[in-house]
């Protein structure tokens, strides 16, 4: 059998396909694997190139295959599917990130320490919780609608108003529908609590991290923004530009351009949700409370939003915050406010 230069593994949960090519790109390699015996497989072969889609387990196993001398390049299935020859199945998709990750133009997702997805479990465990409240609010509305008992909009006016409509004896609501919604909002009220210890957890580990700190010293970056872009960007490196920062977060416009006309429309809205919406909340903030400042934000800001409205000022904001973070992770600076003289 002749030197394997890459290896494409498809993941899964108990059995795993490989297949690997030589310098020529013959195919030296073609097996499954179950999963308690795939690191010794792996550690049989030369150090070459592994290749996987980004899943469950991804970083992971990139870990431990680096550990045995490997250089591991982790992907998104996008960049796989064009690969693909045939019908899809574990073979098949194999061979396709083999090809794949040996192309010069396909990007790559940076393999993350235990660290850093220990932190990202924080974030994913309260935007699941957030996003269950949230559920509950709606449901508990819903519900009292079948009543004509109309609750207020907004999360704080809904929760406010809630407890005097189930204490108010005269408002028609049946003894069994009072009990059942009330149990409803002792959930909503748990998720409180538990989103608020979250929230405790993440400014803790954000006053701990260095570069967390940093960022926030820019305005509109809070301790869950800072938090989930040091635990999701190993090296600000991997982004050649600030501009390719900001289009990974998905807030540069999306572009379609075609015999010379160059037609930009609303941001991708690709990538990172998370941190996207979190700039865009922050945003928010900094224009809500920008009116009597004097620094070139506030001023910019100000009459952005003169010429071109709210929403479109909180974006523009939110880019210019995601260009500034990068510059910072990247040159290991404070964010300085330059006021105008």
């Amino acid at each position: 059998m002749s030197l394997i230069k890459a290896i494409g593994i498809d993941l899964a949960k108990s059995v795993f396909s490989i297949h690997g090519v030589d310098s020529h790109d013959k195919c030296q390699l073609r097996k499954t694997v179950k999963r308690n015996k795939l690191l010794a497989e792996i550690a049989k072969l030369p150090a070459c190139i592994i290749g996987m889609e980004a899943c469950s387990g991804a970083h992971y196993w990139a870990r431990e295959f680096t550990k045995l001398g490997h250089e591991v390049r982790i992907m998104a299935s996008k960049f796989v599917i064009p690969y693909r020859q045939n019908e899809k199945n574990d073979a098949n998709d194999a061979e396709a990130i083999c090809e794949a990750v040996t192309r010069p133009k396909t990007r790559f997702v940076t393999i993350k320490s235990e660290e850093q997805q220990a932190v990202l479990c924080l974030h994913r465990i309260r935007q699941g919780a957030i996003k269950d409240r949230t559920a509950l609010i709606n449901r508990l509305r819903g519900l009292l609608a079948e009543f004509g008992i109309v609750m207020p909009k907004g999360r704080y006016p809904a929760q406010h108003a809630i407890t005097g409509i189930l204490a108010d004896a005269d408002n028609g609501l049946p003894l069994l529908a009072r009990e059942l919604l009330d149990e409803l909002w002792q959930d909503i009220k748990a998720l409180n609590q538990q989103i608020l210890k979250h929230d405790r957890k993440l400014y803790q580990l954000a006053n701990q991290m260095n570069a967390a700190k940093r960022l926030m010293s820019i305005p509109g970056v809070g301790e869950i923004t800072a938090t989930a872009v040091v635990a999701t960007v190993s090296d600000a490196k991997d982004f050649d530009t600030s501009r390719a920062f900001s289009a990974w977060i998905g807030l540069v416009p999306r572009q379609y351009t075609t015999g010379g006309q160059v037609k930009l429309g609303r941001i991708s809205k690709r990538g990172e949700k998370h941190i996207r919406t979190s700039l865009i909340h922050g945003a928010r903030a900094v224009i809500a409370n920008c009116k009597h400042k004097t620094d070139r934000t506030s001023l910019w800001v100000k009459e952005l939003i003169e010429r071109r409205g709210f929403k479109r000022a909180t974006v523009a904001l939110a880019a210019k915050n995601a260009r500034l973070i990068w510059a910072l992770l990247r040159s290991k600076n404070e964010y300085q406010i330059d006021y105008v003289k």
